[in-house]
């Protein structure tokens, strides 16, 4: 084994995850290759998930996968810890293992060498210096953050329940692109079935969502179509729209505007910008865009080192002279996985590196439990309940593809009996 040709992908995300899999299953299992997984969590949920645990309409044990469970079905292998530095000429990198127990405080760590490095650590939020968003705002990168907004937001309806309390509560998503406009749509879900189970001394009507936005709408990044139409839901789910409004400063109870205006809220998340993570910002000889990314070629290999890849939301990729770098989107994560697959099996063969080519299959936003709306193709548009259906479906393609069809089709048939039975709200 030692003598295999060592590929070390670092990040578990959709991407990450996926790209471990399908090599596992080929180049691992038949011993072409050794595979190993980095990341510094124990178990994977899908980000597009995020959403619905931060409103307490999903449980993420639910979905979670655990990376040393799946790595031993195929064929790879997974290392728990934190990427931390990279040596190019040695061809390793460095992690931080987490400590053995709350009582060990020491710092151990684990030295990784590879033969081919490929970075698919993704995106965190974008805060900009704003003053006073790390203290007063809550974040949506990762399923712990999103649990703490869900937190947050059960004991202020709770405390509201024991007070008998007939105030308003505001709460505040900073951030009108697709993880605002979804999260908006499930907390108004949210809200309704807080007042279903249970917490019935609070009027949903007193429960206000306001979506901000620094540009002239939500949803910029998308068509106007899709803009429009999920404001028109938005609206309809008294949701109140701000856009043009940029955010100068937030404390405890207010968000403040550049135009000398604010809004009250107790509850505040920032949505409205994204970054790479500071260890890949902090790679020396590596040219990267303003967001942080690294420039590659259209072979996903870095400019600065044909040994390391990257792909997904920390990559900055030109195809085409003419037009922009492919935005962090999940379709672009998904579809450069399944291209490194054959990438890998080119480089180890010593075959010339393929080109990535994009095929952009639309975009779809999730507006709560049986609506969504969306644009395939650049220019059909779906809504309402087929949309949702086509949304949900991109979830079990992802589970299609980290267990195989099968066991995919089991989870689908166990949600289905699940979100039927079982609150529909999480109140613990």
């Amino acid at each position: 084994m030692s003598n295999l040709h060592h590929i070390v992908i670092v990040g578990g995300g959709a991407g990450g995850l996926e790209l471990a899999t399908q090599l596992g299953d080929t180049l691992g299992k038949s011993k072409k290759a050794k595979i190993t997984l980095v990341d510094q969590k124990l178990t994977h949920i899908w980000k597009p998930l995020l959403h619905e645990i931060a409103a307490g309409t999903l449980s993420p044990s639910d979905e979670e996968t655990n990376y040393f469970g799946h790595a031993a079905k195929h064929h790879y292998e997974f290392v728990l810890g934190k990427f931390e530095k990279l040596d190019r000429e040695a061809k390793t990198i460095q992690l931080l293992k987490p400590v053995a127990s709350t009582y060990d405080q020491s710092t151990d760590h684990l030295t990784l060498s590879y033969d081919t490095l490929i970075l698919a650590v993704g995106s965190v939020s974008n805060d900009f210096n704003t003053s006073g968003v790390q203290e007063h705002c809550h974040y949506l990168d990762n399923s712990k953050q999103a649990e703490q907004f869900q937190q947050h937001l059960l004991h202020l309806y709770i405390e509201a329940q024991n007070n008998n309390d007939h105030r308003e509560l505001h709460i505040g998503i900073i951030g009108a692109g697709a993880t605002g406009v979804e999260l908006a749509a499930e907390l108004v879900q949210a809200k309704q079935n807080f007042f279903k189970y249970g917490l019935n001394k609070i009027d949903p009507k007193n429960v206000k969502i306001s979506l901000i936005e620094g540009a002239d709408r939500i949803l910029p990044a998308l068509s106007e179509k899709m803009s429009d139409h999920s404001t028109k839901q938005l609206k309809r789910m008294n949701v109140d729209i701000l856009t043009s409004k940029r955010v100068e400063k937030v404390d405890a109870d207010q968000i403040y505007f550049n135009d000398g205006s604010s809004i009250p809220a107790q509850l505040k998340i920032w949505a409205a910008g994204i970054k790479t993570p500071a260890v890949i910002q902090n790679l020396e000889g590596f040219e990267k865009d303003r967001m942080g990314r690294l420039h590659v070629f259209a072979t996903l290999q870095t400019k600065a080192d044909p040994n390391v890849f990257a792909f997904g939301d920390c990559a900055y990729c030109i195809l085409d002279a003419r037009e922009t770098a492919l935005g962090p989107r999940a379709q672009v994560a998904s579809q450069q996985a399944a291209f490194l697959v054959d990438a890998m099996k080119a480089r180890i063969s010593g075959r010339s590196q393929p080109m990535f080519n994009f095929s952009d299959k639309g975009s779809l936003v999730s507006l709560s439990e049986n609506k969504a709306v969306g644009e395939l193709l650049g220019q059909v548009n779906v809504q309402g309940f087929v949309a949702k259906s086509m949304y949900v479906s991109l979830y079990r393609l992802h589970q299609a593809t980290i267990y195989g069809y099968a066991q995919a089709g089991l989870l689908t048939a166990k949600d289905f009996v699940t979100r039927k039975i079982a609150p529909k709200i999480k109140l613990h």
